[in-house]
């Protein structure tokens, strides 16, 4: 690609802006986050290496989508996770020529795009590769044996490509505390915290009493331990609801017992009620940042929760000292026994959970927080290279 210096003819014309994500394959936690950026980018194209159509209407509507020769493969959707070997040649390879502002949302490979020289490319890093960096021992435990060798025949590429195509980024924003000291321990790059977007309008309490159920919402990938509740549940004989689906669904209804139902993937409208209903939310896994607990606090449910990772930024503690809570309990160590301990000793609580303080804590982290905090981390860069931020609109003030 031939490199060309766009600063000097930027003040002449129009701004172009790129969006680069891993794939787009389903709307989570981070095609959220970049569905609330390419709010306030509405001029942006999208890059991606993976587009299942249909996958995230609203989030593509009416842009220009680009996507890697990945997505030229039959059905690459089945099967795209493992073409991880493949994706750093095939992100490098889109064609950002010509782009002033390049923001990536990348988890796995999308901060490694190649850009113009005068481009500014920030990345809003909701985790270095977790495949091959902080968590891979967790997802080696439960891989398949053929897949587990892979990667150990992949690992040491991926992380040297990874290491160097850090420094792609001019600017990095951390979607939480947990994940700026990863980046810092692996790319040696400081970064500027901003949470994640929660739609603190859309989940509300309703005021209607609890149910006598507990909840799990996940993706059903083996390092959000999805089996490390199955297995206390079983022991505790109480009523859990698992609302999810992904690649350990199978095996998990295998284990599970009468008391644990299964609902799969269901509707936003479906997981808020259920937010609103259960007795609390079980979160077994160990998060970057973990967008479901916030959501499940603004519908006024507490949180048990493994103490680590993006839980310990989201969750006050019973028995903290902070006037806004206590919106949970939080165990250790990562074990099946004390997720039981936890979970008897929420049983046996006398303290109320005031679902008017969970709901406060929660506006914390909304849009339109999440709004100014991410146009105040890149004013200050945008402002170097002489572009002009999007300005917030009135009810953002």
């Amino acid at each position: 690609m031939a490199v060309r210096n766009t600063a000097d003819a930027l003040p002449n014309r129009q701004m172009r802006i790129a969006l680069v994500h891993d794939w787009l394959t389903g709307m989570r936690g981070g095609e959220k986050v970049l569905a609330a950026i390419a709010e306030l980018f509405p001029q942006a194209d999208i890059f991606t290496l993976v587009h299942v159509r249909g996958s995230c209407p609203q989030l593509v509507k009416g842009r220009r989508v680009i996507t890697s020769m990945l997505d030229d493969l039959p059905g690459v959707g089945h099967y795209y996770r493992h073409l991880l070997p493949a994706m750093p040649l095939a992100i490098e390879r889109l064609d950002l020529g010509g782009y002033d502002l390049i923001i990536s949302s990348s988890h796995c490979v999308a901060k490694g795009v190649c850009r113009d020289a005068g481009a500014l490319h920030i990345c809003y890093c909701h985790t270095p590769m977790r495949y091959i960096w902080a968590q891979n021992s967790a997802y080696a435990s439960r891989m398949s044996r053929l897949n587990a060798i892979a990667m150990a025949f992949f690992r040491r590429y991926l992380q040297a490509w990874d290491l160097r195509s850090a420094g792609h980024v001019d600017l990095y924003l951390a979607n939480s505390h947990n994940v700026a000291r990863r980046i810092e321990r692996i790319y040696g790059f400081a970064s500027r915290v901003v949470w994640p977007p929660i739609d603190t309008e859309y989940f509300t309490p309703d005021g209607e009493a609890r149910e006598d159920f507990y909840l799990v919402m996940s993706a059903l990938a083996p390092y959000k331990c999805v089996d490390h509740a199955v297995a206390a549940f079983s022991r505790l004989n109480l009523p859990l609801r698992v609302i999810g689906s992904g690649q350990m669904l199978h095996k998990l209804r295998r284990l599970a017992p009468r008391n644990v139902q299964f609902l799969g993937w269901q509707s936003d409208e479906v997981v808020r009620e259920h937010y609103r209903r259960c007795k609390a939310l079980v979160f077994p896994g160990e998060e970057d940042f973990g967008m479901v607990p916030v959501e499940t606090m603004a519908c006024g449910a507490p949180v048990i929760a493994y103490k680590a990772g993006g839980a310990l930024e989201t969750v006050i503690d019973v028995g903290t000292p902070d006037a806004r809570g206590p919106t949970g309990l939080l165990y250790e160590p990562h074990t099946i026994e004390a997720m039981v301990d936890a979970v008897r000793r929420f049983e046996n609580m006398s303290q109320e959970f005031s679902q008017e303080k969970l709901a406060a804590w929660a506006r914390n982290f909304g849009k339109q927080q999440f709004r100014r905090r991410f146009l105040t981390a890149i004013d200050p860069e945008l402002r170097k290279k002489g572009m002009r931020p999007p300005c917030l609109s009135a009810t953002d003030n």
